[in-house]
């Protein structure tokens, strides 16, 4: 089973929440298999911490590009003088509050932030793609 995701650039600024989606990202990656935080998500601490390691397997997508089949979504945030950010964002499904079935087809999908924090903490939190 493949685990998608899209990675989404954005840049950090006073008031903005690492726990919500930002209005503007400024690039985006697709990733159609080992989505996951414990590969993926240690893919991206370690290309931002050791500068040398290359995430596989990623295709750049259009800004304008939806889709509908991610498990998760990350947000890499920076700025220059400012230490880059992470954000994780997993899918949930949705469920009906009266009769507890997961809700219809065609409704936005929602996620809900699973992770926020420095490349450092993700790596620490993620060793060996085990959650520590």
């Amino acid at each position: 089973m493949s685990t998608r995701a899209i990675i989404r650039f954005a840049t950090r600024a006073a008031g903005v929440s690492f726990s919500e989606f930002p209005e503007k990202y400024h690039a985006q990656l697709y990733c159609h298999h080992d989505g996951n935080p414990g590969s993926l998500g240690l893919d991206i601490a370690n290309s931002i911490t050791d500068r040398c390691f290359i995430p596989h397997n990623l295709e750049i997508d259009s800004l304008d590009t939806k889709r509908g089949d991610l498990e998760y979504i990350y947000y890499i945030w920076q700025n220059v003088d400012k230490s880059t950010w992470i954000s994780i964002f997993k899918w949930v499904e949705a469920y009906c509050p009266t009769c507890g079935h997961p809700e219809p087809e065609g409704g936005e999908p929602m996620y809900e932030c699973t992770f926020v924090g420095e490349p450092r903490d993700l790596q620490n939190k993620f060793r060996d793609g085990k959650i520590v």
